[in-house]
């Protein structure tokens, strides 16, 4: 399953995190531990902010991904699961069986 990861935290504890070196260690740390298929960094609201994707069947990547940015980085994190193009095609064969069964 692939799950998109939201994610924004305040400039000051940014700052903090940019000037203690922490910022680094998290996102290098997530980027192993992970392996996202995309890991991208963006302004938002005046805060930083980024996303990634992650494919996973590990039921606990809200609590690898949650703990490690809000007590790295005292972060707002989204995780949404999501698909990718093969992943809709794959859903879209299964539309005929749904419209019988409940359309």
């Amino acid at each position: 399953m692939r799950i998109l990861v939201e994610f924004s935290f305040p400039t000051d504890a940014g700052n903090d995190s940019v000037r203690s070196g922490r910022i680094g260690k998290v996102f290098q740390q997530l980027g192993d531990d992970l392996k996202p298929e995309a890991m991208y960094f963006f302004p938002s609201g005046g805060d930083r902010a980024g996303l990634m994707v992650v494919n996973t069947d590990d039921p606990g990547i809200a609590a690898m991904v949650g703990e490690r940015l809000w007590f790295g980085l005292h972060a707002k994190v989204k995780l949404t699961p999501c698909m990718n193009g093969d992943d809709l095609g794959k859903a879209l064969t299964q539309m005929p069986k749904i419209i019988q069964n409940f359309g």
